[in-house]
């Protein structure tokens, strides 16, 4: 077994919850942030995929993350793309080849996931985008950080 921990990044999830803050985050500084305090190894972003946002794959790849895509529709100029089952899935292919994953999403719709990754001693840290998350998640109250107590390092800030 992997002694690796991996994350596992709901990205609509986290980039909406920390703009409603006021605040932008710096996914470079996030992702070195992951690798210095939870060891993480490969740390998976699950994505809608928009052909225009090419550039901003092109950073993520080169900042370290592994993109996971999910196809996008467009309701009435509405982008839609939920990643939610792809990073269920994704956690369970992976679930031999690492130690310790790391969740950061404040989605009740991960319940289960998370539920079971306790269960198998594979749960190092749920991250939550705010103060706020889900009443669902409340039971893993102890294994709960929320991303604003370390915003100072991993908040994005023009030069």
């Amino acid at each position: 077994m992997s002694q690796e921990n991996y994350a596992f990044i709901d990205s609509q999830n986290l980039n909406l919850a920390i703009k409603n803050l006021g605040w932008k985050l710096d996914f470079k500084k996030f992702r070195i942030y992951l690798k210095a305090k939870y060891k993480v190894k490969k740390a998976f972003l699950f994505i809608g995929y928009i052909a225009e946002n090419q550039p901003l794959y092109s950073k993520l790849k080169v900042f370290g993350y592994n993109l996971i895509f999910k196809p996008t529709l467009n309701k009435k100029g509405v982008i839609k793309g939920n990643c939610d089952a792809e990073l269920v899935l994704h956690s369970m292919i992976e679930l031999n080849n690492y130690k310790k994953a790391v969740i950061v999403s404040n989605d009740g719709d991960f319940h289960c996931l998370i539920e079971y990754l306790v269960g198998q001693g594979k749960l190092l840290k749920l991250m939550t985008p705010s103060y706020t998350y889900s009443s669902l998640l409340r039971t893993f109250a102890t294994h709960i950080i929320p991303v604003p107590a370390f915003r100072h390092k991993v908040e994005f800030k023009k030069i």
